[in-house]
C-alpha cells in the first residue's frame, strides 16, 4: 500500500466515513495565504518542481539547515536542480515533521507519484513532475481549478498597487482572487528612514501628499476604500501582541510630528501610536462590513546575522512568549464599546495561550438584538501549529470554550501553489478526531448532524461568514 492512499491519518470508520462522504469533495476558500497576484494575473508557468516547491519555502529552508545543508542550496545561487537534490536528501530526515506528510501528500496529489522522496528517487521524481508541469493544467490557474479553489485572499500592502489584482479581476478568471488589507509597515514610526520611504509609496497610491497626521489617515482610509471596489473583505494585522496602550488623536499626531522630523520615538510612543491606528482600522474594518484577522504571538528575526545576511521571511522567526490576553481584551473591549467591533478572527502562535484565545471569543460574540453567528473566531492554527497536533490542540479548545459548528476552517497561509494540499490534511485531521468521538460514544453516530457540520467547517461556514463572490 502507498503511503499516501484513501485512508490516509483516518483511523476509523466513522472518519473514513465522514471524509469521504461529507469532507472531500468541498470547494476551497482560501482566506489567508501569501501568494503573488502577479502569478496568478500572467498565468505563470512553473519551468521545474524547484520553483514551484522550494521558492520562499522557509519551512523547508528551516529542516535543511537543521540537517547542515549549506545556505546555497536554501536562499543561495544553487540551481532550482541542485536545491531539489538538497531537499530529498533531507526529506527522509523529516520523520514525524508535518513536511514529511505534506512533501508526499503533494506529490501525490499534483503528480501521482507514490514513491517516497529520497536520494535515490529523486532523479526519476525531478524528470516525471518537470514533464507534467509543462502542461496546461499545472499553471498557476490551472493548479487553482485542480484544487476546486473557488476564492481567494492574498496578502497585499496598501502601499503597493493592485494592478495584478485589476488585471485579474477584468481577466473573468473563474475563481475569484481578492486583496486583503496589511498595513504593517504604518506602524514602524519607530524606524524612520524606512517608515517615511513607505508613506511616499502610500502617499502616491492614495495620491495624497503625506506631510501631516490627518493626510496619513485620509491616504489609509482611501486606500482601504480602493481595496473595498476591487473585492477586498478582510484586512489583516501580523503582530507581537494586541496593542492597547491608547493615546488621543492629539497625542497619536504629535507622535506623527516628532518620527516625520526624523525624531527618534521611544517604544512607549511606538506603541502608542500603533495602538491608535489599531483603533482606526477596527473603525474602517467595521464601517465597510469587512473581518479583521489578528495574527498574533510570533518573535521574528532572531539571528541578527542572518537577517542582516539574508533578510525577513526567510525561517528565523519563532513562538513568541509574551502576554496576549489582556491587552487583545483591551483592544476588543474598546472597538465594542465604541460600536466598531468587526467580525474578527484571532490566530494564536504559543498553543500556552489557545485556551485563553478560545474563552476570549466568546467575551464579544451576539449582541442585544443578535448578532452574526460565530463573529468572533478563534482561528485555525498557523505557522508554527499548522499540523496535525496542533490543529486538533485548537480544535479542542474551540470545542470546550465555543462552537465548533461555526469555525470557519483552514487556510494555507503559504506561498506555493501547491500547498492547497493542505486543506485535504486538514480535513482529514478534523475528520479523524470527529469520527473518533463518534466511535467512542461521546457523539451521537447521526452521520446527517455530524457530517453537515464538517461539511460548513470545510468550506460553506467561510463563504457564508466572509461575504466573499466565489466562483
Amino acid at each position: 500500500m502507498p503511503f499516501i492512499h484513501d485512508d490516509f491519518l483516518l483511523q476509523t470508520p466513522a472518519a473514513r466515513c465522514l471524509f469521504h462522504e461529507w469532507a472531500r469533495d468541498e470547494p476551497i476558500l482560501d482566506y489567508h495565504n501569501h501568494l503573488a497576484p502577479r502569478d496568478i494575473a500572467l498565468d505563470r508557468r512553473f519551468e521545474n518542481l524547484g520553483q514551484l516547491w522550494l521558492e520562499g519555502d522557509h519551512y523547508k529552508w528551516r529542516a535543511m539547515r537543521a540537517a547542515g545543508v549549506p545556505e546555497r542550496f536554501c536562499t543561495g545561487d544553487a540551481s532550482p536542480s541542485e536545491k531539489f537534490l538538497a531537499w530529498a536528501s533531507v526529506v527522509p530526515q523529516t520523520l514525524r515533521n508535518p513536511l514529511f506528510h505534506w512533501t508526499h501528500l503533494e506529490l501525490k496529489r499534483l503528480f501521482g507519484i507514490d514513491e517516497l522522496l529520497d536520494p535515490q528517487t529523486a532523479p526519476a521524481i525531478w524528470e516525471n513532475a518537470n514533464a507534467q508541469l509543462q502542461t496546461p493544467q499545472f499553471s498557476a490557474r490551472g493548479l487553482l481549478k485542480r484544487f476546486q479553489v473557488r476564492a481567494l485572499c492574498t496578502t497585499d500592502d496598501p502601499a503597493q498597487p493592485l494592478n495584478w489584482h485589476r488585471k485579474i479581476a477584468d481577466s473573468g478568471f473563474e475563481t475569484r482572487v481578492y486583496p486583503t488589507f496589511r498595513p504593517d509597515k504604518a506602524f514602524l514610526s519607530g524606524q524612520n528612514s524606512e517608515w517615511k520611504s513607505w508613506l511616499e509609496q502610500l502617499g502616491a497610491q492614495a495620491d495624497i501628499e503625506i506631510s501631516t497626521f490627518a493626510a496619513f489617515l485620509d491616504a489609509l482610509e482611501k486606500r482601504h476604500a480602493d481595496f473595498h471596489d476591487l473585492g477586498c473583505r478582510l484586512s489583516d494585522h501580523g503582530l507581537a501582541q494586541a496593542f492597547a496602550d491608547f493615546p488621543s488623536e492629539t497625542e497619536a499626531a504629535a507622535i506623527f510630528a516628532r518620527a516625520f522630523q526624523n525624531e527618534i520615538t521611544s517604544p512607549r510612543e511606538s506603541a502608542q501610536f500603533a495602538s491608535f491606528l489599531m483603533l482606526f482600522f477596527g473603525h474602517l474594518d467595521a464601517k465597510r462590513g469587512w473581518t479583521k484577522q489578528l495574527h498574533l504571538g510570533p518573535q521574528r528575526n532572531n539571528s541578527a546575522k542572518n537577517f542582516a545576511r539574508i533578510g525577513a521571511d526567510a525561517g528565523f522567526d519563532s513562538i513568541g512568549d509574551l502576554p496576549q490576553t489582556a491587552s487583545l481584551a483591551a483592544y476588543l473591549n474598546r472597538l465594542e464599546l465604541e460600536n466598531a467591533l468587526p467580525k474578527t478572527v484571532i490566530y494564536n502562535l504559543n498553543p500556552a495561550d489557545n485556551y485563553g484565545f478560545a474563552s476570549m471569543a466568546g467575551n464579544f460574540q451576539g449582541g442585544e438584538n443578535g448578532g452574526v453567528a460565530g463573529k468572533i473566531q478563534f482561528g485555525s492554527g498557523w505557522w508554527f501549529l499548522d499540523q496535525k497536533e496542533a490543529m486538533e490542540w485548537q480544535i479542542n479548545a474551540l470545542s470546550n470554550n465555543g462552537l465548533l459548528f461555526h469555525f470557519i476552517g483552514m487556510l494555507t497561509d503559504s506561498r506555493s501553489f501547491a500547498s492547497f494540499a493542505r486543506h485535504e490534511y486538514f480535513r482529514r485531521v478534523l475528520c479523524n478526531l470527529v469520527g473518533r468521538d463518534m466511535e467512542a460514544g461521546e457523539l451521537p453516530p447521526d452521520f446527517e448532524m455530524v457530517g453537515a457540520m464538517i461539511r460548513g467547517i470545510c468550506y460553506a461556514n467561510a463563504k457564508n461568514y466572509l461575504g466573499l463572490e466565489t466562483g
